[in-house]
This record gives C-alpha cells, structure tokens and sequence, in this order.
C-alpha cells in the first residue's frame, strides 16, 4: 500500500450522502403523520354567497382578479381575490356576501389593466352570475363541461431485496396532503412485485415511501420516491418511469447473439491461443462454442464460458483454423465468427505439465515465501539491478534477486520438516521495474521471470518436486495490475527520452533484436536492466500523450530539465483509456479504489474490458495447466467484485476442471488479499471495502456491460449496508453437532483474515475479532490466518512482529486450533528479523529489513522422513531446527494433522467458560473428531457429550459422565486439546507444549 493522495473526489463526495442514508430502510417517512380528526364545527346561520364566472377570451390576460364590495360592506384590498380556471375560456371565483344580497365588483390582471364596466362597477346578485364583454347574465357557462378525468398514478414495487411479506404505499399527490399512515395496501402482481394504482386528482406527480405495515419504511434515504403519472417501477430504489409491466408474461427468446468479433489466434509450441471481443445478445450470452478444424482429429467443438481458450497437445507444425459461436440461454446460437488460423511449433522439450494435488486445502498449513529473498540454489541468475548500489545491497553483496527455485527446491525438506504442506510463493511472472524483486510488478505474465529459473530448476521443476513431497503451490498472482512499463502483449508504453548532455546516462541505446527478460546483460550497456526499447525522442505514431517531448519547467533530483511524456503516469494520456485506467486514487474506501492507479509503479488494469480480461486468463491458464494447487490473489479488493464473480473465477474453475478434472477444481484454492486495517467487523462501514464481502456470490442481476455493472453493484451494495449483508453458520456447530455447509453462494474466492491479523498483537484480542466477523464470510473455516507479512505487521505496524517468543507461541497455538488456514510468513520460526521495517524500497539495504535474505540460516543439509519430522541436518539449518518456535510449530503441525475437527472442523464457544476457548467437531463417513481446546488459560466446557477424552498434548485422560469437563491453565502458548475417543499424545513435550 502507498500513502493515501488527497485529492478532491466527486464521487467519494456522493458516497457520503449515499452513506448518510443507509439507515433510510429503519427511518419513520418523511410524510408528516396524519392529523386527528378535526372537531364537526357548530351549526351557523346560512349565508349568501355568489360564484362569479369571467370571460377570459377578449382579454387574454395573464391573470385575473375579482375587485369586490359585498352591498354595504366594505371593499376588498386591490387587485381583490384570484379568479381559478373554470372550463375552456372561463375564469370563476366563489365568494361569501354574508347576508348581503348582491355585490359591487371589477376586474384586473394585478399589474393596473382593469375591466369597471366603464366606471359604472358591475352590479351583480347571488347565485351563478356571468360576465362577458360587460353584459350581464345568471348562469353556469360549465354547467355541460364535463369534470376533468383525475390522473392516476401505477406502481409497481419490488420486495426481492427486502423479504417483505406485506407492502404498503404511503403518498401524497403534489399540492395535495399525506394519505393516513401506513398508507393503502399494494397487491401481489407476481413474484416479488406489488401493485397499486393511485388517484392524483390533478396532480401530475406525487410523493412516496414504502412500508411493511410493522415499523420498517423505504423513504430512499430520506428523500422519499418521485413518481409521475403513468406506469412506474421502483426497483432497487431506482424509480423506473413510463416502464413496462414488470409481471407481463416473458416472450420467448428467438433472437440470437451477435457474431463473436476479432478472433485472434496465436500459436506456443503445440498450443494456440484464441481471443476474441464478448459478443452481444438481448438476454445476455452464456456460453461460447469454439469450433476447430485441422490436423487428423477433424471437427473439433469445445464450450467455453469465457472470451479466451488454450487448445493444448496439439500436433507439431500443423495449421489449425477457429472460428467462435456464442449462445444464449435460449440456446440461439449466433453466426459464426470470422475464421482466425495459428500453425503449431515444435513441441517444447518442457518438462510435462503437472497436476495439482487436489485435496481439501483447510488440511494444508502455509509456509509464505519471497522466492528471492529465501535461498540461493544458483548464483547465476543473480541480479542487483538499476538500484543494487543507490540501495546499499552492493556493499552488502546482497542482490535483490538472490534466492530462485533452485534454492527453494533444496529447502523443501527443511519446509516440510517444520510440518508445513503448501508453499506460498510470491508472483512468478517476469517483471520489469527499478526494484522488482517481490513480483508484484509484471510486465510478460505469459512468462516465467529467468532470474528465478536455473537448469533443472524450472517453475515446473519446482511445482513437481513439491508434489512429489505432497506438498502443494500456491502461485501469488496480480490481477489488478501490470508494471509502470505496462504489459507485453497487451500494451507498453514509449516514454519521451532524449540522450543528450544531461540525460545520456539514464537512456540506454537502443539495440535491435536485443529482448528484454531481466536476467540478460545487454552487451553495449552492460546492463540487465535495458531501457532501450521503452523511449524515443520521435513522437511515436499512435502516441495519445499530451505535450509530447515538451518540458514540464520542472527539474529532476539532479537539476536536469524534465519533460512532458517522461514517465509513465495515468493522466497524461500515455495509457489507452480502453486497457488501463486513468486516474490517481484518492479515497481507499472509495469507488476510485477500484478504478485508478494506487502507485506510480502499478499501472492500474481496467478490468472490466473484454481485452484485458482475456490477456489475463489466457495467463493464468498456463500456470493452472502446469498444476499449481491455488492462486493468492494480490489486490483483489481493487476490483469490482461482479468482475471477480463474473470473469475471472469463473474462468478459473472452468480451467481446472477441464485439465485436472471436477475433484481438483473443487480444491483449487484461491484466496485474495482484501487490505482492510482497521478493527471493524465491516471496514470503516463500508461493504465493497470488506474482505467477507468477497467470498459471496453476486445477489441481484446488474447490467450486462461490466463496467456498469460493477457502479450498479457498488451502490447497490452500500445502500444496503453493513446490516442487510448475507450471513451463514458455515463455520459453526450446531450444538455439538457438525452439519454440511451450504456452499451455494459462495463465490470461489476465499479471503486472508485481516480482521484478525489486525488483531494479533494479543491472541486473545485476535479471537475474540475473529469470531465477531465469522457469520459475515461465505465459510470461515477457509480463512488463511497469519501474524504478519511481506507487507504489515499486526495493527498496520511496518514492522516484524516483536512481541516476543512467549507471545509468537501463544499466537501460533491460536492459529493452529481455531478455525481457518495457519500461515507463516519465511523466518518467523526464529523470530528473523523481530522488529526490522518490513520495506523501505530502495532507500535503505534489504539486509535491514523484513524482507532480508534467509539462506544463511537453513544453509547445510536438511533431510525430511515425514511432516514435522526431521531425519537428518548438518550446518547452519541443524542450529535453526534447535530453535523453541521451531519446535513448537512442528508439535503444532503435527497436532493439527492428526485431528481432523482442527483441520475441517466447525466450532462453538457455547457453554464454555474461559479465555481462548472452544470446541470443534468435523464429522464425514465414518470420521468423527470431536475437540475441546484451550490456549493458555483454564477453561470449563458445559453440555458436551459424554465419553472419554485424551488431552493430544500431556496424554492426560477424563471420562466424561455429567456433560461437563474442567480443564486447568496449561500457561501462555501451551494448550489442552480434549479429544473424544482421541489418539492420545500425540508427539513429544517441547518449550511450549507440554
């Protein structure tokens, strides 16, 4: 994360108001509550009253009014009283003579026009009177004029977002008073629509809240509806006007899609790459129908569900032709598109791809990587790169790209030996900036970075060799963002550059044929880092930057003139508005955070196109083909989550299942980093900022354009707020009992929990957080949990987490028995680095920091027989193995591998006394673990079932005959782990557990 721009944003402005009415839903109309009834006035004296009716015709007036003097009475002030419309032509006025028997009157237009009848006053009596061109008469000129027809008003309201059982409609037509509280009662009209037809009078619109008859309105925020005549929807709280019936009977769907556009076909070897733009259909596409034809297999039809397919183990040097249907869900399948033909290579002489492991991914603790920064298997592919001296790296001899695969390969044994089954590693893809060693700068994300890969060390080496240890790969991967230098295939940018007296130094001279990919020195400059290929001097063709080559009348750090089109940057117009966004972020609650850049280093991707979605699964295919077990998803908050749940996850799910089978998609495990640093249960109020928000699946249909899509769901989202978000008792026991989750609506992507890393500076704080927030994920148990990162330590520090081994034990005794995936981040077993920044860039050595390099401590020979289990060590790493931490997290592993309601299982604190305690049970087949857990403190579980129970850490046995267990503090970071019917002690006594 990067400090916070501040900057004015219309759009974070509204959100304001949007978010001042999201208690609109629980608030009394803003209609004023009917009056009581008024008191039947006394009976009066009868009185004379004359309605007076003037033609209008002749003098066309803008305005009229009745000057009068009831007989004997007294004049009323000028211009007198206002005349209303009668019928066509005629203007009338009803006045009160008392028992006055007639009137003296004249006429005016209320700016000094007046009709006196000649000076003479008009002479009038009771009753009807007319006048017309000064004569005279008694009669009712609109006696044979029909009333005007009153306006009517149809709503129709939607409930489906509500649950409303009953709806009422409380309105006041405009100038007319508030219907009687709760309103008139609407009428079903189908299935999740009401209807009423209201009477305006003359009114041409009205006013309008919404209740269910027990207290709960819908006012719209506040603000209540404005309804027309005619037929009217309000849907959503968006009032639809002069709408069609929304309970019309559906016609059949006859029309079909659109032809898929622009077909491209590229070929790697034996495999070609299909792209195309997402056709176009009146109900929406669902499916693509990718027909191929070459080769000896003849007609090939395959069914795609997004706008990109990999077509794998083709035959070499082979021509192969595509075109592209799209359906719809009707079955109306469109033309179909232009032919696009790719001729196939020769087959790559690549290690075959793998297959992931494919197994319930809450049974895998995680041991957290930076690839470069772990273990150097091969000082070859060694890289300092442009800032290897500013850093201090060189005169540490540490270069930023120091550990690789190969290195890791050898450490997986020392891995697996603290009892650790999947590997997370940072992003693997080649990056291009001034410090790109952490991967979260991707520049060809079709590529592997070299200065990770050695011979026989390749990405795919790395994903075997772990597999063939049983331990799983989770591939960090960026969805978000490209690097400042864009993406390779997609789009890169050309900066302005000049080498001239000043800037000669920083321009490197261009050299054809020479391709950059980080690890190859380029033999005029000498440098691995060639910049070559991304300025000109020469306006480019197609350039869009504005003011290009034109100085800024800035200066740089060394005094040189800086100019326009210099840097990349998402306001100069340098970024095709069609691939990347264009703004700075400036609210990171707000609906800029998922539409402009967060950093001068991460072009933001405009995720909602058709060509950037397509560029990024045809990506992360490849890595899914190769086998790897799961993806963590950098940046995911920073995309719209219809996005998520309409493109990407889908795409994923359709690729794993279609190269590793049903089974293996089901356990692919994707879990994304949505950055909340606060201590909410909801962040700062807002839901599209919430981690939890992302593991549901979408609740209404939006439009069929992603980028509306994703404004529609935004402010769907937040006007329903924290307190109408879905809730689900995935991760809790029903008494003692575990049930099947419901898993319906969940959307494929599982979260970190940042609510309780936020928290981990107490374990008991961190629990009590955790639990607060369960009932708001799809299934809690599938939370990745860790203390602290790459990024930030508990409570946002920078820093590692320094709170000392008693208390990295205790957090990991939590971590490892509570709900959710334990985590730990390369070195804490040893408390590496307590204390150190975690990142400070290029401006202090990497040796400094969080992200320092490790290899020194698991240098020497490490040999694994089993998880937790280390057979044989020498050197540096047999010293490392010693430590307490170490040692705890093995009898951890080994504890939780053992007991399936610790992996799998749901949990319950009810009935429970103590601190950190409480009890789990995961029940399949003919398993059934049963689990009461304390870390630290005492504890007294009430209402269990009864039987014997063996304490996994000491082997101490009870027997159970009451329904309840009491159980005495073990200490800080040891625990008791009570199992029903449990295997006994499980491992041997160490600093903690014992």
């Amino acid at each position: 994360m990067t400090p916070t721009r501040t900057r004015p944003r219309g759009r974070a402005l509204a959100l304001l108001g949007v978010a001042a009415g999201l208690t609109g839903l629980l608030a009394a109309p803003s209609g004023p509550a009917p009056s009581s009834l008024d008191a039947v006035p006394a009976a009066a004296a009868a009185e004379n009253t004359a309605t007076v009716y003037y033609w209008t015709k002749t003098r066309n007036w803008s305005a009229y009014n009745l000057h009068y003097a009831p007989d004997g009475g007294s004049w009323t002030a000028v211009p007198g009283t206002a005349m209303e419309p009668a019928c066509t032509d005629w203007v009338k006025k009803t006045v009160s003579l008392g028992s006055a028997a007639g009137l003296q009157a004249t006429f005016n237009n209320g700016t000094g026009t007046w009709d006196n009848n000649g000076g003479k006053n008009y002479a009038l009596g009771t009753g009807s009177i007319t006048v017309k061109d000064g004569a005279v008469a008694h009669s009712d000129p609109c006696a044979d004029t029909p009333p005007p027809a009153s306006n009517k008003a149809t709503v129709y309201y939607s409930s489906a977002s509500l649950g409303w059982s009953t709806v009422n409609v409380h309105y006041q037509p405009t100038g007319g008073a508030w219907t009687a509280v709760p309103g008139l009662g609407m009428t079903a009209a189908c299935t999740g629509w009401w209807k009423r037809e209201l009477d305006l009078s003359t009114a041409t619109s009205l006013k309008a809240a919404f209740n269910n008859g027990n207290g709960v309105w819908d006012n719209n925020g506040g603000s209540d509806y404005t309804i027309g005549t005619g037929t009217s929807t309000v849907r959503d709280r968006v009032v639809t006007a002069n709408a069609t019936d929304p309970c019309a009977a559906t016609p059949p769907d006859t029309q079909a899609p659109t032809a898929p556009a622009r077909v491209t076909a590229s070929a790697d070897g034996v495999s070609v790459l299909l792209f195309w733009d997402a056709a176009t259909d009146d109900r929406g596409v669902t499916k693509y129908q990718v027909t191929r034809t070459g080769g000896s297999t003849g007609t090939v039809v395959t069914d795609v569900g997004s706008t990109v397919f990999s077509d794998t183990n083709l035959a070499e040097r082979t021509a192969y032709t595509y075109t592209v249907k799209a359906v719809d869900a009707a079955g109306n399948v469109s033309a179909a598109s232009a032919p696009a033909t790719a001729t196939t290579g020769d087959r790559p002489t690549a290690p075959a791809n793998g297959k992931p492991l494919g197994t319930d991914p809450r049974k895998d603790p995680i041991y957290f990587v930076l690839t470069a920064r772990f273990y150097d298997g091969d000082a070859s592919n060694n890289r300092g790169g442009s800032q290897h001296v500013k850093s201090g790296n060189a005169a540490n001899d540490d270069p930023m790209f120091r550990g690789d695969f190969k290195g890791l390969v050898q450490k997986l044994d020392y891995i697996k030996g603290l009892g650790f089954s999947a590997v997370w590693v940072t992003p693997v893809v080649l990056n291009r900036s001034d410090y790109d060693y952490h991967g979260y700068h991707g520049y060809d994300f079709y590529k592997v970075d070299p200065r990770l890969e050695s011979a026989g060390a390749s990405y795919q080496d790395l994903i075997d060799a772990a597999h063939a240890k049983g331990m799983k790969i989770y591939q960090d991967v960026v969805y978000n963002h490209s690097s400042r230098w864009g993406a390779k295939g997609l789009f890169t940018p050309t900066v302005y550059g000049v080498r001239d007296t000043q800037w000669s130094w920083y321009y490197d001279e261009k050299q054809p044929g020479f391709e950059y990919d980080g690890l190859t020195v380029d033999p005029k400059s000498g440098k691995s880092y060639y910049n070559g290929d991304l300025w000109s001097t020469a306006e480019p063709t197609g350039n869009t930057c504005v003011n290009w080559g034109k100085p800024t009348g800035g200066k740089s750090a060394e005094g040189y003139t800086v100019y326009n089109c210099q840097w990349p940057s998402p306001t100069s117009g340098m970024f095709p508005k069609g691939l990347y966004h264009q703004c700075w972020i400036g609210n990171w609650e707000g609906e800029d955070s998922r539409s402009c850049w967060l950093h001068e280093d991460l072009a933001d991707f405009d995720t909602e196109k058709a060509t950037v979605q397509n560029y990024l699964i045809g990506a992360y295919n490849k890595y899914i083909d190769m086998g790897v077990d799961g993806f963590r998803v950098d940046t995911a908050v920073h995309i719209p989550r219809t996005t998520w749940n309409r493109r990407f996850l889908p795409a994923i799910q359709e690729r794993v299942a279609q190269r590793h089978g049903a089974e293996a998609a089901k356990n692919f495990f994707v879990f994304g980093e949505v950055a909340a640093f606060v201590n909410d249960k909801w962040n700062r109020g807002s839901v599209n900022h919430s981690a939890q928000f992302y593991t549901w699946k979408e609740r209404k249909e939006y439009d069929a354009d992603d980028t509306k899509a994703a404004l529609e769901m935004y402010d769907y989202e937040q006007q329903q707020g924290t307190g109408n978000q879905p809730t689900s008792t995935n991760a809790f026991l029903d008494g003692n009992s575990y049930h099947a989750p419901d898993h319906s609506r969940f959307s494929g992507m599982n979260v970190i929990d940042m609510r309780m890393h936020m928290n981990f500076g107490d374990a008991q704080n961190a629990f009590s957080n955790g639990k607060d927030s369960d009932d708001s994920y799809n299934d809690a148990t599938y939370n990745v949990v860790y203390v602290d990162s790459h990024d930030y330590g508990p409570n946002k520090s920078s820093e590692r987490y320094t709170g000392g081994t008693d208390a990295w034990a205790e957090n990991m005794s939590l971590m490892w028995t509570f709900r959710g995936i334990p985590t730990l981040y390369y070195g804490s077993e040893i408390e590496f680095q307590k204390g150190a920044k975690i990142d400070c860039g290029p401006s202090c050595p990497l040796a400094t920091t969080g992200r320092a390099y490790y290899g020194d401590h698991v240098a020497g020979t490490v040999t694994a027989s089993d998880f937790s289990k280390v057979s044989a060590a020498s050197g540096q790493v047999a010293t490392t193995l010693q430590q307490p931490l170490v040692k705890h997290v093995q009898r951890l592993n080994e504890i939780r591998r053992a007991i399936p309601a610790l992996q799998t299982g749901q949990y319950s604190t009810e009935g429970i006394s103590g601190g950190m305690a409480f009890k789990r049970r995961y029940t399949s087949g003919s398993t059934d673990s049963f689990a009461l857990v304390t870390v630290s403190g005492g504890a007294t579980y009430n209402g269990i079932p009864n039987g014997t129970y063996t304490d996994a850490v000491t082997g101490d046995v009870r027997t159970v005959t009451n329904g309840t267990l009491s159980v005495g503090a073990p200490g800080k970071g040891n625990l008791r782990v009570y199992v029903l019917n449990g295997p006994g002690k499980i491992g041997t006594a160490g600093p903690y557990l014992k």
